[in-house]
């Protein structure tokens, strides 16, 4: 599938090896990862680093396979999730920088496409979550809004 934004095709990359069992090797038990997934949660890490932190101290090659649960699942369960989604709290990161860049260098035209269709994103992917139920109907982006919440 062909990117929005871009000229170019998707992106090839590995794929996971088809595994449907936890690995014999896991030390951890299921409670014990959900314990760790709380406590990083709690000090600030995203559901991402969170999967590359088991995976990289803790030997967790998944913990879906182990879990049987997402590690948003499990965050959401135990009340850590953050309220707003992780993919639009990132983009409207990008957009503050994009926007701190903008003040300094007004006429750098393509970052100010750049931000532009970030910005058309973070309203495609609010219309989302609002049909989701997600966030509420009156929920509205704005700069000084972002900037409030990414610091």
């Amino acid at each position: 599938m062909a990117r929005m934004h871009a000229r170019k095709r998707g992106r090839s990359g590995s794929n996971r090896p088809l595994v449907s069992e936890k690995p014999e090797w896991v030390r951890l038990e299921e409670d014990e990862i959900e314990q760790r997934i709380v406590t990083l949660a709690k000090q600030g890490l995203s559901s991402g680093e969170i999967g590359i932190a088991l995976r990289d101290r803790y030997g967790v090659p998944s913990v879906k396979l182990v879990t049987g649960k997402s590690i948003s699942d499990i965050m959401k369960q135990q009340e850590v999730y953050p309220e707003l989604p992780e993919d639009l709290l990132f983009l409207m990161e990008k957009a503050v920088n994009l926007h701190e860049h903008m003040d300094e260098n007004p006429k750098d035209l393509s970052n100010k496409r750049g931000l532009q269709l970030v910005e058309a994103k973070i309203r495609r992917l609010v219309k989302y979550y609002q049909r989701k139920g997600v966030l509420p109907e009156t929920w509205r982006y704005n700069r000084n809004l972002a900037e409030m919440l990414t610091q």
